[in-house]
C-alpha cells in the first residue's frame, strides 16, 4: 500500500514552476527512477485500478517521462497527466464528475479511463511477454544441429511465449495468440500487432529506439532468444549483470562480423575439420576419439582465449575429456603435428622412466605468442585419466597456485577453461564440488569458462535416461553462472557466445558456461557402431552436412570468400598435415616428457633429472626452535583477546619450549615455521585444519570480542618469510584433494598438504589418490609433493573413524618384495619409488619427514598416517636433540632399552609402527620382559627400510620375528610387511602374526570388544610360546 499511496500523491497536480521545480530536484539525471517515500493517506488508490503492486513501477516510468517531454508517451497518457494537472485528483483523473459543468472535461476523462487503463493492461503485457522470453527463450530456441532433439528435454513450448520458428507473419501468429489470449495470459489481440508500445529499460531490443510496434518488439526477441542461441541468466540475483547479458544479447546488429574475422574462422574451421578428416584417413582402425560433430570447438576454444588475452591475461590453465584432445593439442595449443602423428606409431619404444599413457590422455605446456593480440600466452592443457570430471579440481588448484605465485589476487592474468562432456557434467559429483570451490576465499580462480561439448549421447545412453535436469549444464545454476546454449552448426553463434563468455569472466570474474548443442559423427570411438542403440540419430547424422562444408557455402555465397580461396585453405592446411606425417616417420622413440604440462624450470637437470641424489640435514639449530617456539606459543598481535582455554594451551607450548621438548602440534609448527623463514610456501588446507580436528593445533587465532577478527601466528615468523596459508575447506574431499594437487603441480617449492577429518574419509577422493597421485609420474613424467595427512589409529571409535586404510597404499607401492635394493639405499629407494608411506610415533620425526619432504632434490608424493590419541600423550614427546643439525628422518626407530644389554639373550624381536609401539612398551613393562622382548618402530613403510631391518634382525640372532598391529589381519601393514622381512632374512625365519584376526569392518563398534581385542593381541605378542604349534 505504501507503493501506491506514493504514486497517487506523485500524481498531484502541479504548476508549471512546481513541476520544473520538483523534477530537478526529485530526478537528477544520473540517479536511479525511484520515488521517496512520501507519506499521503488521502488519496483515493482504491479508485486507481491500475495503479496495483506492479503497474506502479510502469506508471511511474510514463510520469517521468512525460514530465521530461509531453510528446513522448502515448496520447492517452498525455491526456490523463494534464487532467490529473489541471486540478483532478489522481483517483478522479479518470472518472467522470458528478455536475454537468464539467461535461468537456468528464468527456475527456471518461475517453482518459477507457484508453488509459486499456493501455496500461497492454503495456504490462507487453513487459511481461519481454521478460518470458528473457526467462524462458532458450527452451524454443533452435540448438539442436540435427533438428530431431529438444536440447531441454522438453518438447513442450512454454504457454508464455509468442513464438514461431517462421517469419512472423498474421497466419503463423494468429493460433498462438489466440491460445494466449483466450486462456487471459496477456489480453492482446492481432489488432496489438501493429500498436506502438514503449519499451521498458529492462530490455535493450529497441537499440537507440524507446518504443516499437508489437509486431517488430516479437520479432526482435525471437532473434535475440529463440534463433540458435538460447541464454539461461535470469535466474541470476544481480540486476547489473542481467543487464550485461541483456545488452549483449539483445542489442540489434550485435551479432555482425567482419570480412577478416568472417575469414579467419573459416581458416579455423578448416584446421579443425580436415586434422580430423587427415587421422581418420591415416589411422582409420586407431582409437583417437575425434572431434567430428562438434568441430566448432576449435574456434571456441580459440575465441575464448584471444578475448581472454585482449583483456590482459597471459596464463590459461585447460582441462578436458579425451574427445577432441589430439585437435586441441594440434590446434589450439600447437603441438608439433609430427609429436602427434607419432603417437600413432606402434613400433616405438618410450624414452622416458614410466609406462606413459594413451595419446588422448596426454597434456601439454607451451607459451608462444597470440597472433589476434600479438601478446605473449601460456597454455597448458592438463594431462588426465578415462574418469570423467577427475581433472575439473585439478586444474583449478594449479590455476589458483599459478596466480598465487605471480600475485594475481583477483584473476587478471590467469584463468582456467574446462571443457566437459554432456553426460559426465551432468552425472559426475565432483562437477558439483568444483563449482562449490569457485568463490570461496583460498580455493576461488575469480571465473572459469565451462565449454561442455553437448554430443546429446553418453557412450550408448540417451539424455532422457542420463540426466533429470532439462538441460545437462543445471548444476552451474547453483553458481548463479550464465549458461549459453548455441547451436554448433553455427559457428558465428558460437564465436559470438564465446566472445561473450570471456567478457564476462574478465568483468565479473565468475563462472560462465557455454553449451556447445552438437552430434557425435562417429560413435564412442572410432570403433564403435552407435546403430545398434541410436538408429534414428545416427540416421540423420550420416546425411547431415559437415559443419565446415555449411559454413563455407555460406560465405562464398555471401561473397567473403571465392570457392577457389576456400579449396585453397583446405589444400593448405592438408599439405601441412602430410609433411608433418612424412617428418613423424623419422622419430624412433617417444618422449613423453615432451607432453609434459607442469614444467618446473631450473628445479632439475636438462635431461629431467636431480641435480644430485643427497639430501641436507633437516636438523635445526637450537635458537631456531626457540624463536619459532615463543612464536607458537604467543599472540603476536596486540589487544587481541583469545579464549581462555586457548591461553592455557599457549602457555603449555611455551613450558614446553622451556623444557626443550615438543608435542605433536609443536614438532609441526617447527616444521612449517622452519620452511616459511626458508623461503618455501606451506599451505595446509581440508576440513576443520585451522584448528584441527582433534583441537590441537590452533593456527588461526579468534578474537573473543570482534566478530571475523583472527590472526596468524605462523606468518609473524619473519620479515621475509613466505606466506603460510591455512584453509579450512568445504566439505568436500574429491574437489578439495583434486584442488590440492593441482597446486601443489604448479611450482616445487612449496609444502601443500591435505589433512582428512578422519583418515578413513580419503576414499571418497580415492579418484585422485588412483589415477593422479599413485601414477602420476609413471604415466606422465610429472613429480609431484603432495603430502596427505590421515588420522589413524584404533580407539574404539567404531568402524568409520579408526582406520585410514593402510593396506591400500601399500598395495600400489611399487617397491618388488623379493628384490633387495643396493647402493645409495636411503635416497635411491626415496628416487626411484612412487610415494613414500609412513607413520611416525613420535614429533620429532614427523617434524624431519615434513622437511625432507622439500629438501630432497626430486618430489614424491607422502601419505602420512598421523595420530590422534598421541597428540597428548604423554610419552609421546621429542627433545630438541633429536632435532638439532646432523639429526635426520629415522626410517625404523630401533630398541634402546635393557635388550641392547644382551642380544643374543633376546627371545623376540616385535617389529611395529605407529601407536600400537606405546601399548606394546606399556605391555612389556607389566610383564617384565624388557630385556627379553625388543621393540622396533618401523617408521617408514614404503620404501621398506630393508637395510635398517636386516640390522635389528642379525642384532638379535636368537629372536624369533613377530609384526605386530592393532588393525585386522587382512588390513593394516602385515601383507605388505611379511614378504618384505622374508627377503631381508634370506626367508630364514618365519615372520610371525600378532594383531587382530581378519575381519570385514575395520574396527568394533563395541568398546568392550574393542578391549578384548587389544587385549588379546598384546598377550599374543609376549607370549614366547605362542607361535610354537605353527611351526
Amino acid at each position: 500500500m505504501h507503493r501506491l499511496r506514493t504514486c497517487a500523491a506523485r500524481l498531484r497536480p502541479l504548476t508549471v514552476s512546481q513541476t520544473s521545480q520538483n523534477f530537478s530536484q526529485q530526478r537528477p539525471a544520473a540517479v536511479p527512477k525511484t520515488f521517496q517515500p512520501v507519506r499521503c493517506y488521502t488519496s483515493p488508490v482504491a479508485a486507481e485500478p491500475f495503479l496495483n503492486g506492479t503497474s506502479s513501477n510502469y506508471v511511474e516510468e510514463m510520469y517521468y517521462s512525460w514530465l521530461e517531454d509531453p510528446k513522448s508517451v502515448h496520447k492517452s497518457w498525455d491526456i490523463f497527466f494534464r487532467n490529473a494537472n489541471a486540478g483532478a485528483t489522481p483517483g478522479k483523473a479518470h472518472q467522470s464528475p458528478l455536475s454537468l459543468a464539467g461535461l468537456p472535461q468528464a468527456q475527456s476523462l471518461v475517453g482518459a479511463q477507457i484508453n488509459v487503463e486499456k493501455l496500461v493492461e497492454d503495456h504490462l503485457a507487453v513487459q511481461s511477454l519481454i521478460r518470458a522470453y528473457q526467462i524462458r527463450g532458450h527452451h524454443v530456441a533452435q540448438l539442436d544441429p540435427l533438428g530431431i532433439m529438444d536440447a531441454d528435454l522438453d518438447a513442450h513450448v512454454p504457454n508464455d511465449i509468442i513464438t514461431s520458428s517462421d517469419k512472423l507473419d498474421l497466419a503463423m501468429f494468429k493460433d498462438r495468440l489466440s491460445i494466449l489470449t483466450v486462456g487471459g495470459f496477456y489480453g492482446l489481440d492481432e489488432s496489438d500487432l501493429d500498436k506502438v508500445f514503449r519499451l521498458p529499460t529492462t530490455t535493450f531490443i529497441g537499440g537507440t529506439e524507446t518504443d516499437l510496434p508489437l509486431r517488430e518488439i516479437i520479432r526482435r526477441l525471437e532473434m535475440a532468444y529463440c534463433q540458435h542461441i538460447g541464454v539461461e541468466f535470469m535466474f541470476i540475483n544481480d540486476l547489473d549483470q542481467c543487464q550485461w547479458i541483456r545488452e549483449k544479447f539483445e542489442k540489434p546488429g550485435v551479432m555482425q562480423f567482419t570480412l577478416e574475422e568472417k575469414r579467419t574462422l573459416l581458416a579455423r574451421m578448416v584446421r579443425s575439420t580436415r586434422f580430423e578428416e587427415f587421422l581418420q584417413r591415416k589411422w582409420s582402425s586407431e582409437k583417437r576419439f575425434g572431434l567430428e560433430g562438434c568441430e566448432s570447438l576449435i574456434p571456441a576454444l580459440k575465441t575464448i582465449i584471444d578475448k581472454s588475452s585482449e583483456k590482459g591475461v597471459e596464463n590459461v590453465v585447460m582441462g578436458m575429456p579425451h574427445r577432441g584432445r589430439l585437435n586441441v593439442l594440434a590446434n589450439v595449443i600447437r603441438k608439433e603435428l609430427e609429436q602427434i602423428f607419432c603417437q600413432f606409431d606402434s613400433k616405438l619404444e618410450a624414452a622416458d622412466e614410466g609406462s606413459g599413457d594413451v595419446k588422448y590422455h596426454l597434456g601439454m605446456y607451451h607459451r608462444r605468442i597470440n597472433r589476434v593480440t600479438d601478446r605473449n600466452i601460456t597454455l597448458s592443457l592438463m594431462a588426465n585419466p578415462s574418469h570423467l570430471e577427475a581433472v575439473d579440481p585439478v586444474v583449478q588448484g594449479k590455476t589458483k597456485a599459478e596466480q598465487f605465485y605471480c600475485g594475481d589476487t583477483e584473476g587478471h592474468k590467469v584463468m582456467s577453461i574446462l571443457m566437459h562432456g554432456d553426460a559426465a557434467f551432468a552425472g559426475q559429483g565432483v562437477v558439483y564440488e568444483t563449482f562449490h570451490l569457485s568463490d570461496l576465499p583460498s580455493y576461488s580462480t575469480h571465473g572459469t569458462v565451462h565449454v561442455v561439448v553437448n554430443n546429446q549421447i553418453g557412450f550408448t545412453t540417451d539424455p532422457r535416461m542420463a540426466r533429470s535436469s532439462p538441460y545437462p549444464t543445471d548444476v552451474a545454476r547453483v553458481v548463479n553462472a550464465p549458461i549459453f546454449h548455441v547451436n554448433a552448426d553455427d559457428p558465428e553463434a558460437v564465436v559470438y557466445v564465446c566472445n561473450v563468455a570471456a567478457e564476462w569472466r574478465a568483468t565479473f570474474h565468475k563462472d560462465v558456461v557455454v553449451d556447445l548443442v552438437c552430434y557425435r559423427r562417429l560413435g564412442h570411438n572410432e570403433m564403435d557402431e552407435p546403430m545398434f542403440t541410436q538408429p534414428l540419430m545416427y540416421k540423420q547424422i550420416k546425411k547431415q552436412k559437415g559443419v565446415m562444408q555449411k559454413y563455407g557455402e555460406k560465405l562464398i555465397a555471401e561473397g567473403a570468400v571465392s570457392r577457389q580461396e576456400y579449396e585453397e585453405e583446405i589444400a593448405k592446411y592438408d599439405k601441412i598435415c602430410e609433411e608433418a606425417h612424412v617428418r613423424s616417420k623419422d622419430e624412433k622413440i617417444l618422449h613423453i616428457k615432451h607432453w609434459l604440462d607442469s614444467p618446473w624450470p631450473g628445479f632439475f637437470n636438462l635431461d629431467g633429472q636431480p641435480k644430485s641424489l643427497t639430501c641436507p640435514t633437516t636438523g635445526l639449530t637450537e635458537e631456531e626452535l626457540i624463536h619459532i617456539g615463543q612464536v607458537a606459543s604467543s599472540v603476536p598481535v596486540e589487544d587481541f583477546t583469545i579464549h581462555g582455554g586457548l591461553s592455557r594451551i599457549l602457555k603449555a607450548r611455551g613450558e614446553m619450549i622451556k623444557n626443550r621438548t615438543v608435542d605433536w602440534a609443536l614438532g609441526e609448527y617447527m616444521a612449517f615455521g622452519s620452511l616459511l623463514k626458508e623461503g618455501i610456501h606451506v599451505r595446509l588446507s581440508g576440513q576443520d585444519v585451522e584448528r584441527g580436528t582433534f583441537s590441537h593445533r590452533h593456527h588461526v587465532l579468534h578474537d573473543q570480542n570482534v566478530d571475523k577478527r583472527v590472526c596468524i601466528p605462523m606468518n609473524h615468523m619473519a620479515p621475509n618469510q613466505a606466506p603460510y596459508t591455512v584453509c579450512n575447506s568445504s566439505l568436500s574431499e574429491y574437489g578439495v584433494l583434486g584442488f590440492e594437487l593441482g597446486f601443489a603441480m604448479a611450482s616445487p617449492n612449496a609444502l601443500v598438504l591435505w589433512e582428512a577429518q578422519f583418515g578413513d574419509f580419503h576414499n571418497t577422493a580415492q579418484c585422485i589418490i588412483d589415477q593422479f597421485i599413485c601414477p602420476g609420474q609413471a604415466k606422465w613424467v610429472r613429480q609431484n609433493g603432495i603430502v596427505l595427512l590421515l588420522p589413524h589409529g584404533m580407539e574404539g571409535m567404531g568402524p568409520e573413524h579408526s582406520s585410514a586404510r593402510p593396506e591400500r597404499f601399500l598395495q600400489m607401492c611399487n617397491d618388488d618384495p623379493d628384490v633387495l635394493p643396493v647402493d645409495d639405499f636411503a635416497i635411491r629407494q626415496l628416487h626411484d619409488c612412487n610415494w613414500i608411506v609412513v607413520n611416525c610415533s613420535n614429533p620429532g620425526n614427523f617434524f624431519h619427514v615434513l622437511r625432507r619432504q622439500i629438501l630432497a632434490p626430486f618430489r614424491k608424493p607422502l601419505i602420512v598416517f598421523t595420530p590422534k590419541s598421541l597428540l597428548r600423550h604423554p610419552d609421546a614427546r621429542s627433545n630438541f636433540d633429536e632435532m638439532l643439525p646432523g639429526t635426520e628422518f629415522q626410517r625404523l626407530i630401533p630398541d634402546s632399552g635393557p635388550v641392547t644389554q644382551n642380544p643374543a639373550g633376546v627371545k623376540r624381536i616385535v617389529f611395529c609402527t605407529g601407536k600400537v609401539y606405546y601399548e606394546l612398551t606399556k605391555e612389556r613393562k607389566a610383564h617384565g620382559m624388557e630385556d627379553m622382548v625388543a621393540i622396533a618402530r618401523m617408521e617408514q613403510l614404503s620404501p621398506f627400510p630393508f637395510d635398517l631391518v636386516k640390522a635389528e634382525s642379525k642384532k638379535y640372532p636368537n629372536a624369533d620375528l613377530v609384526w605386530c598391529q592393532e588393525e585386522h589381519k587382512n588390513q593394516g601393514y602385515y601383507d605388505y610387511v611379511k614378504p618384505r622381512m622374508r627377503t631381508t632374512i634370506e626367508r630364514a625365519k618365519p615372520v610371525w602374526y600378532a594383531g587382530r584376526p581378519p575381519a570385514a569392518a575395520p574396527a568394533t563398534g563395541n568398546k568392550k570388544a574393542h578391549l578384548v581385542e587389544l587385549k588379546n593381541f598384546l598377550d599374543t605378542a609376549f607370549n614366547l610360546d605362542a607361535f610354537k604349534d605353527q611351526m
